[in-house]
């Protein structure tokens, strides 16, 4: 090899011997050579200085030296002295890096005998929750709801107004957290609570006259405060006085009937029946999405699973639940409310969605919060009640 292709020519001391025996003085452009090199005494010549793999300025052309630094591979300082052409890499062998301009970046193959990245272990398909603790709970709110429902009425109807003042306070508090809405607590609470109490007694029309009177106390309440944002807010008041407590007195309506636990039990178990259908048929055959912008995780398949399963609970509690129904009614009755419940559930999907947020509140272990219960349950309220009223009377 030439020593002239590393852009110098051969320097005493370091790059080797000189044709004219020994050089006195350093050379302009070159690192320092030490003791001059003697031919007649090669033997106790040093060995070659150690030469780091790694440039020290990052580079294998040192741009503030003006001279060439080769990167060679390491040797032992007891190995015998070697001729510069035998310790200096090769061209050919320099390593392509990416500190070299224009040099292309390879990836060395690894050796034969590394170990090979192990490929991760296929992973089982998850159901997304909690299900020992969603069952736990589940049942033990089935077994309040079943004993307050047919042992005293009146027990139920305050079941049914707690859980709509918690809802309510679930969703003011969301809305106060992430969008600033303050709408006013105290006066949907009392309202709500009152409008369920009302359904029960006065069905219909103590209903409406309750809303009104809530929808007015929310007005008057918020002119308590700051004139800044409060349409924003007793707007937001009205919405949650309509969502959550006045859907929810078409359950206490259902349950003034004669036969009103029945009704009620019906509506329950269609609801809980098309929830479990499109869970279980959309998380074991799921694969087309039915409103991925609203919530990825529902399916076409579910929805099939919600109609087939609420239709054949529905022909049966029809036929032996509900004094005068009939089957073929129960069938009608239970794609309504799947297609009810699917809907209502993608509407609190949409309100989560845009306030940021997976679930409305923590209270049920497995479940979220009771607005995470109630998305199905009150909208398919109005519609079991209408579909009973036109089936079988309102008792």
């Amino acid at each position: 090899m030439n020593d002239s292709s590393w852009g110098a020519p051969p320097q005493a001391g370091y790059w080797g011997p000189a044709d004219q025996g020994p050089v006195q003085g350093p050379v302009q452009g070159a690192v320092p050579a030490g003791p001059a090199y003697d031919a007649h005494n090669a033997q106790q010549t040093r060995p070659m200085p150690v030469v780091p793999d790694v440039p020290v300025h990052g580079g294998i052309q040192d741009d503030d030296r003006g001279a060439a630094r080769p990167s060679g591979p390491l040797f032992h300082p007891d190995d015998p002295p070697q001729p510069y052409e035998a310790v200096l890499p090769r061209p050919y062998d320099m390593p392509q890096t990416s500190s070299f301009p224009g040099a292309a970046s390879q990836n060395p193959e690894p050796m034969p005998d590394a170990p090979q990245p192990v490929p991760p272990a296929p992973q089982k398909k998850s159901a997304g929750r909690d299900l020992g603790a969603a069952i736990g709970v589940g049942v033990g709110l089935g077994v309040v709801i079943i004993a307050s429902l047919f042992v005293v009425k009146a027990v139920f109807v305050g079941v049914v107004a707690v859980a709509v003042v918690v809802g309510l306070w679930e969703l003011t508090k969301r809305l106060e957290e992430r969008k600033g809405i303050r709408a006013p607590l105290v006066p949907l609470a009392v309202g709500g609570a009152a409008m369920v109490v009302a359904g029960y007694v006065r069905d219909a029309e103590g209903a409406w006259v309750a809303m009104a009177l809530t929808a007015l106390a929310v007005l008057v309440w918020r002119m308590t405060e700051t004139p800044e944002g409060y349409l924003r807010d007793v707007t937001a008041g009205v919405f949650a006085a309509f969502y959550v407590p006045f859907l929810a007195t078409f359950v206490a309506m259902m349950l003034s009937a004669e036969d009103g636990p029945f009704r009620v039990l019906t509506f329950l178990l269609l609801t809980v029946v098309s929830d479990t259908g499109a869970y279980a048929v959309g998380w074991r055959f799921g694969t087309h999405k039915l409103a991925p912008r609203i919530s990825p995780g529902k399916t076409r398949e579910g929805l099939v699973g919600a109609v087939a399963f609420a239709m054949v609970a529905g022909a049966l509690c029809m036929q032996f639940l509900i004094d005068g129904g009939s089957w073929w009614q129960g069938l009608l009755l239970g794609l309504a409310v799947a297609a009810s419940a699917t809907l209502g559930d993608l509407g609190e999907s949409m309100i989560k969605r845009d306030l940021g947020i997976k679930d409305m509140g923590t209270l049920l272990p497995g479940h979220g919060g009771i607005m995470d219960r109630l998305d199905s349950l009150l909208p398919t309220a109005p519609v079991v009640w209408l579909l009973m009223v036109l089936f079988v009377g309102s008792g």
